[in-house]
């Protein structure tokens, strides 16, 4: 029994059942979680040393660099049953969604440094470090989200080529008949 099947089992039935009809949510979530976490730690080690006067560059940096991570994790696991496009394909497909969506989350950060000159005016270190953690990774990785979950099951992996998963298939016809 894998790890997701062992914790399924434990899951209540009514959530079950509906982790079940949202599992690509659930995974592409985690995903972004664990690709925020990378991306973050490369940030504030950039944005702190070497490019503290450049965090828009800081940023775009460790968002490519969690871009790539992402698509790995992605296309292994969360929509792992989608696509069936060719790799070459499917991978500029996701790169390029997932461009848009980097500079979506620099965006708030941009808006911050370049319309506001908001580091002009902070010389406490632990005030730039919350703002640009709530730019970042709460306002810009929201919009990044939303506008990358949405772009990736409708062009790099689309429903018209998902492969079926023969687990979640019989999982999901024990569930309508009331077994579990």
């Amino acid at each position: 029994m894998s790890f997701v099947d062992g914790v399924l089992a434990r899951v209540p039935q009514p959530f079950r059942a509906l982790a079940l009809r949202h599992h690509e949510l659930i995974k592409f979530a985690i995903v972004g979680g664990t690709t925020m976490v990378f991306d973050l730690a490369i940030f504030y080690s950039l944005s702190l040393t070497i490019l503290e006067e450049k965090p828009v560059v800081a940023k775009v940096l460790s968002g490519v660099l969690a871009t790539v991570l992402s698509y790995i994790l992605n296309r292994e696991w969360s929509f792992k049953n989608r696509g069936g496009r060719e790799r070459h394909h499917e991978a500029l497909l996701f790169f390029s969604i997932s461009g848009v969506g980097v500079l979506i989350a620099a965006a708030p950060l941009w808006t911050a440094n370049n319309v506001f000159d908001i580091r002009a005016d902070q010389e406490n270190l632990t005030t730039l470090v919350i703002v640009d953690f709530v730019l970042n990774y709460i306002i810009g990785n929201l919009l990044q989200m939303v506008f990358r979950f949405w772009a990736l099951r409708r062009f790099a992996f689309p429903e018209q080529n998902v492969r079926i998963d023969p687990d979640l298939v019989d999982e999901a016809a024990e569930e309508e008949i009331g077994h579990s």
